[in-house]
């Protein structure tokens, strides 16, 4: 199954020449022109050679643009097919009503990501990432500034299912120390939005060159991170808000986490037991 183009502009987007980052950017801003317009209206719009388009759809694997844009029209006549028919009249409701006007746009944003998410994400990566993750000998979790909260649920989660997953760069420990860890047949989760902290960036490139299996989440094809990226998945974000939305995010990484409970061992329960029973004792967790 051929990859969704989102998915290969973020591959390649590193290796991408200054007109074709271009071209890339125009493509992901503007989807709906890039289906529906000439390559002409394109390029004069954008302005971006038509030639460089071209070059860009087979930097990408395509025969043509034409495929390309083949490609923008189905992901858009799948999301128009898909999408409950009440939907516009609901947000158009959320809008128009004042009192709440913000707090129903904001929800419906996060349901608009979320849905987009079950679109537009690679299930067969997906399913290959979470066998290479329960393979690996060591994981590590690591999430900068806003990402720090999904980060940590993440691992939070996982941890009750296995001993061999850590959350990377805590207050009181080295990052560095932590990474010195990792090697063939260990992993790197790396989740990452807008602004990029520079240290998350350095971490997936140390892990890379360290032979470890890195996977970079994030919502933009533009992330620094994606350049040393084994896997990556660009999971929606919009919001009316100032910040980001993690909604979407989270979502997956509940997904990931749930698949991996899916395909857990004997020794998975007997830990989820093991943990429950000393909680307990610790008098960690009661019952309300």
């Amino acid at each position: 199954m051929a990859a969704p183009l989102d998915t290969r502009i973020a591959a390649r987007y590193n290796d991408l020449s200054g007109q074709l980052k271009q071209a890339a950017d125009y493509v992901v801003s503007n989807p709906f022109d890039v289906a529906t317009r000439s390559l002409r209206s394109v390029a004069e719009e954008s302005d971006v050679a038509p030639a460089s388009f071209s070059r860009l759809a087979r930097a990408l694997g395509y025969d043509s643009f034409g495929a390309l844009r083949g490609d923008i029209r189905i992901a858009m006549d799948q999301r128009v097919n898909n999408r409950r028919p009440d939907r516009l009249k609901q947000l158009t409701n959320m809008q128009e009503d004042s009192g709440h006007g913000f707090m129903r746009a904001h929800i419906a944003a996060c349901a608009d990501n979320i849905h987009r998410l079950s679109e537009q994400i690679d299930e067969p990566a997906l399913e290959r990432v979470v066998h290479r993750l329960h393979a690996a000998r060591l994981v590590l979790v690591m999430g900068e500034l806003a990402s720090s909260g999904v980060a940590g649920q993440m691992t939070y989660q996982a941890s009750l299912l296995f001993d061999n997953w850590r959350m990377a760069g805590r207050t009181g420990s080295l990052l560095g120390a932590e990474l010195a860890a990792l090697g063939p047949g260990d992993a790197l989760i790396i989740v990452t939005k807008p602004p990029f902290a520079p240290r998350a960036v350095h971490a997936a490139a140390l892990a890379r060159g360290k032979g470890a299996f890195v996977v970079v989440i994030t919502d933009t094809h533009t992330c620094p991170a994606l350049q040393h990226a084994s896997a990556q998945f660009i999971i929606p974000s919009e919001s009316p808000n100032f910040f980001s939305s993690y909604a979407a995010s989270l979502c997956f990484t509940e997904t990931l986490i749930g698949m991996l409970a899916g395909i857990g061992s004997d020794g998975s329960r007997a830990r989820i037991d093991e943990v429950e029973r000393n909680s307990r004792q610790l008098h960690e967790v009661q019952d309300g």
